[in-house]
């Protein structure tokens, strides 16, 4: 039965993926574009997701790494190279966690981006995948 309510109802679940690899995005200190061509769009509310680390991070130095999609470490705080979730390989949380309290309503069109402090990272390649429903404005 088509949805006859007067307020607008929210769009299915979708799902966007971004992907970390040493060997593509090489690992300088900075924002590092995860998503390439793929947006998050703006209104959009998400729910929760998931890291799946496939190679372990690694630096010559002390990197932290964090995930964010409207402000900073909003998806991931900065975390130290050698500590979970970058240490050891297999799918790991993310901040939002299906909950109204951690969840994410982004203000424009968004992409996923790591963010790399302190140094440079050596090697490493994980995907995030975050779930998330378009409310609009």
């Amino acid at each position: 039965m088509p949805y006859s309510g007067g307020y607008p109802r929210a769009t299915a679940v979708q799902a966007v993926r971004g992907r970390y690899d040493f060997a593509v995005d090489g690992g300088a200190v900075g924002d590092i574009d995860l998503t390439r061509d793929a947006v998050i769009p703006k209104g959009a509310v998400i729910l929760g997701g998931f890291i799946e680390v496939d190679t372990t991070l690694n630096s010559g130095g002390s990197a932290t790494v964090a995930l964010k999609v409207e402000g900073a470490a909003d998806t991931l705080a900065a975390t130290a190279f050698g500590s979970s979730p970058w240490s050891t390989t297999g799918r790991k949380s993310v901040i939002p966690v299906f909950t109204g309290a951690t969840t994410l309503k982004t203000t424009a069109a968004r992409k996923i981006q790591a963010t790399v402090a302190t140094a440079a990272l050596t090697d490493g390649k994980f995907d995030v995948v975050l779930f998330y429903v378009e409310m609009g404005d």
